[in-house]
C-alpha cells in the first residue's frame, strides 16, 4: 500500500492445486511454483477464475513462522491487501454517487472543510489521486506513528497539517491521504461504520466470506503474519489498520478477489456509467483502478503493499478470466510471478527462473557506482562497490547488496527488485512490482 532468529530447516509446506477444467493446464504454473517454494523464494496464494468460476487455486509456505511451531498457508489464509482495499472504497463511493448522494464534482469541504484546498478538491480528485494532499506515508514521521492506532480525529490532522504538494487537478500523484478520506465520506453519509458498508453492499451480496475490514491480526481466524527475507525470513512490524482505513485496511483471499474484480468489471455493483469512470485513465490511473497490459491484450484491478504483504487482483476481459496473488513474503519479482500466472491463463509458455549468480571483477562493477536519480521516483539512489559486491542505497533508507545474475543485471531478493544497468548510457532501469522505473547517473 505505502511507497516504500531461528534458521529454518524445513522446507514450506504445500498444498496441492485445485483445477476444475480439463483444458487448462497449470503444469507451468505448478513447476514455478515449486521451484519458488524449495528455493525458499515466497509464501504466496493464487487463485484464478473465469466468469466467477474457480479455476485454480494453490497456496505455498506458511501463514505464521513460529519456534513454537509454523501454520501452513492454504487457500483459506487470510492476507492484508494494502491498497487493493482502494478499489473497495471507489465501488462503494460510485455506489454512493448512482444512488444520488453525492457527485464527483463534490467538493471536499462539504466534509472536512479544514483540509487544505478542500474548497477546490472534489470527490473525482480524491478517486484518481489528482486532488495535491500530501501522501503522508512518505513522511519520516509516519513510520514512527504507524504501529500504534489512530482515531479518524487524530488522522485529519496528520493529513489537514500537511501543505499540498500541487494545485487540485493540476497533475497526477498517488497519496493515500485521498482513499483515507475517502473512507471517511462513505461513513460521514451513511452514519454506518466502513465494515457496515462493505458487507451490505459488497461482501454479503457476492458471499465473500473471507473479506472484511481488519484489525489487529488474529492468526486463529486464518490470518497470517506478514515477512520479508533478508537471508531467513523476518517478521514484520504489523501497521496499525486504523491509519490506513479505507486506502489500505482490508483482509481477503486471492479466490475472494477474483470474484470480486469479476462483478465489479463486469458491471455488476456499479451502473454502467460509473464502471466508464472507473476504468478511465489520466495519467495512467483510473478511479480505483489501475489498467495492466499483457501483451495484446488488457486487464483492470489493483495491487497492495503493506508492511511485508504484496497483492495484486486483475480482470481480463478477453477471456473473462480473474487473477489474484496474495503473499504474505516475497522475494522473487512479484511480476514475474503475475506473468506466469496470465501466461497460464492464455496457454502461454511459462518462464522458469534460474536463480544462477556470476561474479563479475571489482573493475567491471566500478562501471555501476555513482549517484542516479529518477523522474519517476523522488528517492535518489547512491551506488557503490564493496571490495567484490555491488551496494545501493536510496535515499533515507538503509544500504543492500545488489547480486549478479548477468553481466549487467543485478537482484535484490528481499524486496524483489531487479536493477538492469546501461554502463554507456549512464542509466539503470529498476523493476520493482509492476514499476519499471528509469534512472540516470548524476555523477
Amino acid at each position: 500500500m505505502y511507497k516504500y532468529y531461528k534458521v529454518l530447516v524445513l522446507l514450506f509446506a504445500l498444498n496441492g492445486p485445485t483445477v476444475y477444467a480439463q483444458t487448462f493446464d497449470t503444469t507451468g504454473l505448478d513447476a514455478l511454483l515449486d521451484s519458488l517454494n524449495q528455493k525458499d523464494k515466497a509464501m504466496v496464494s493464487i487463485a484464478i477464475s473465469k466468469n466467477g468460476k474457480l479455476l485454480y487455486k494453490r497456496a505455498i509456505g506458511q501463514a505464521v513462522l513460529s519456534e513454537t511451531g509454523n501454520v501452513p498457508a492454504n487457500s483459506g489464509t487470510r492476507y492484508r491487501i494494502g491498497s487493493i482495499t482502494k478499489t473497495f472504497t471507489a465501488t462503494i463511493i460510485f455506489q454512493l454517487i448512482d444512488e444520488k448522494k453525492l457527485s464527483l464534482a463534490t467538493t471536499l469541504d462539504h466534509y472536512y472543510p479544514q483540509v487544505k484546498n478542500a474548497r477546490t478538491i472534489t470527490i473525482g480528485n480524491l478517486l484518481n489521486h489528482r486532488s495535491g494532499i500530501h501522501n503522508f506515508t512518505n513522511d519520516a514521521a509516519y513510520w514512527q506513528y504507524m504501529t500504534f492506532p489512530k482515531t479518524q480525529a487524530e488522522m485529519l490532522e496528520i493529513i489537514a497539517a500537511t501543505k499540498p504538494d500541487f494545485e487540485p487537478n493540476a497533475r497526477t500523484e498517488y497519496s493515500n491521504a485521498n482513499y483515507v478520506l475517502l473512507g471517511y465520506i462513505i461513513e460521514k453519509i451513511t452514519k454506518q461504520s466502513y465494515a457496515q458498508n462493505l458487507a451490505s453492499r459488497i461482501t454479503e451480496p457476492l458471499n465473500l466470506k473471507a473479506t472484511q475490514f481488519g484489525g489487529k491480526t488474529d492468526i486463529r481466524k486464518q490470518e497470517s503474519y506478514s515477512y520479508k527475507r533478508d537471508k531467513k525470513w523476518v517478521k514484520q512490524p504489523e501497521t496499525d489498520l486504523s491509519i490506513p482505513a479505507g486506502a489500505g485496511a482490508m483482509l481477503s483471499t486471492p479466490s475472494d478477489l477474483t470474484l470480486f474484480m469479476t462483478a465489479l468489471l463486469q458491471g455488476k455493483l456499479t451502473s454502467a456509467e460509473s464502471l466508464v469512470h472507473m476504468k478511465t485513465m489520466v495519467d495512467d490511473v483510473g478511479m480505483g483502478l489501475f489498467r495492466v497490459p499483457f501483451y495484446n491484450k488488457f486487464g483492470f484491478g489493483h495491487g497492495g503493499n503493506l508492511d511485508g504483504f504484496a497483492s495484486l487482483a486483475y480482470y481480463l476481459p478477453e477471456g473473462e478470466y480473474a487473477v489474484a496473488i496474495c503473499s504474505n513474503g516475497i522475494a522473487y519479482p512479484l511480476n514475474d510471478l503475475l506473468i506466469a500466472v496470465l501466461s497460464t491463463c492464455y496457454n502461454m509458455p511459462v518462464a522458469m527462473p534460474s536463480f544462477k549468480t556470476i561474479s563479475i571483477s571489482p573493475q567491471e562493477l566500478d562501471k555501476f557506482t555513482g549517484l542516479y536519480s529518477s523522474k519517476h521516483i523522488p528517492l535518489k539512489i547512491t551506488v557503490t562497490r564493496k571490495d567484490s559486491t555491488l551496494i545501493a542505497q536510496a535515499t533515507g533508507q538503509a544500504p543492500f547488496e545488489l547480486t549478479p545474475t548477468e553481466k549487467f543485471i543485478f537482484i535484490f531478493d528481499a524486496a524483489g527488485i531487479t536493477i538492469e544497468f546501461d554502463p554507456e548510457g549512464g542509466q539503470f532501469i529498476l523493476k520493482q512490482g509492476m514499476g519499471n522505473y528509469l534512472y540516470t547517473k548524476e555523477k
